[in-house]
């Protein structure tokens, strides 16, 4: 752990967004847009957990700028389970041993009965609501909402009885609709205590569990299916969350610059 700030003294439950972060040139832009939006959140602590053997200068120097509360940590993913160049990504879930060690700090620092939170997975390239976090602050157990842009639809997710915005009776989904909780990992919030309470509930890496990771975890936690999920987003109706990915810049023109270039600045240092 690198650092630890107090994120508010408000007896309102703090909400720990647990973020997957890998070098990349596009990884300090989509880190700025989310630290920006998280900016905006009250009592709001950003667990980032780098893909790494220790955590990197470059990043730490950025999470002070930003002014978000936060912990940073580090992890490598381990090199059997590294995607090779030109492999389907289904192979292997990308950033589940980083998510596995950010739920480890969360089970060393506080304790069951005692600490009230919320725990959200938020990866750093998705786009999100500043009202995502005001429906997910209240979650009692484990809830859920609408993703734009996965599982090949517009949206995936949950939908509510007519008249009862509050139960939901299926799911928007076609990719193994048979998924007891056929859900993208940022369509879905746990209580702190759900987590505390199972020590053992963890994600695995695993190319058998291709679209089963979020599944497989909620079981693990005591939940059945989707039925025992709170709606959030006005019964399932609003958009909250987009799946999206910053395209990869074209710097071709770099490499044939003239020998000896060097850059002045590096991303993560504008």
């Amino acid at each position: 752990m690198v650092s630890l700030r107090n994120s508010s003294d408000s007896p309102v439950p703090t909400i720990y967004i647990l973020t997957a972060t890998h070098y990349r040139l596009v990884q300090f832009a989509e880190l700025t847009r989310m630290c920006q939006t998280l900016l905006h959140i009250k009592n709001v602590h950003w667990v980032v957990i780098e893909d790494a053997a220790a955590p990197s200068a470059r990043l730490e120097n950025f999470l002070n700028r930003c002014g978000v509360s936060f912990t940073l940590l580090a992890t490598k993913t381990p090199s059997e389970q590294v995607l090779p160049p030109g492999q389907p990504r289904w192979r292997y879930a990308r950033g589940v041993v980083q998510r596995n060690r950010g739920l480890q700090w969360l089970r060393e620092n506080f304790k069951l009965g005692q600490n009230e939170g919320v725990v959200y997975m938020a990866d750093d390239d998705n786009t999100y609501s500043l009202r995502l976090f005001d429906e997910i602050r209240t979650t009692k157990r484990a809830s859920t909402w609408p993703v734009a842009f996965v599982g090949r639809l517009i949206w995936e997710g949950c939908v509510t009885k007519p008249g009862h915005p509050d139960i939901i009776y299926r799911m928007q989904t076609i990719f193994k609709p048979w998924r007891e909780f056929p859900i993208d990992m940022a369509g879905f919030a746990v209580n702190l205590q759900l987590i505390l309470s199972h020590p053992d509930a963890k994600f695995v890496a695993d190319p058998k569990l291709y679209g089963m990771l979020e599944t497989d975890f909620l079981k693990k936690l005591g939940l059945r299916n989707f039925t025992d999920l709170e709606p959030k987003a006005d019964g399932c109706k609003r958009i909250l969350v987009w799946h999206t990915q910053t395209k990869d810049p074209d710097i071709v023109a770099l490499d044939n610059m003239k020998t000896g270039f060097q850059p002045t600045m590096l991303p993560g240092e504008l």
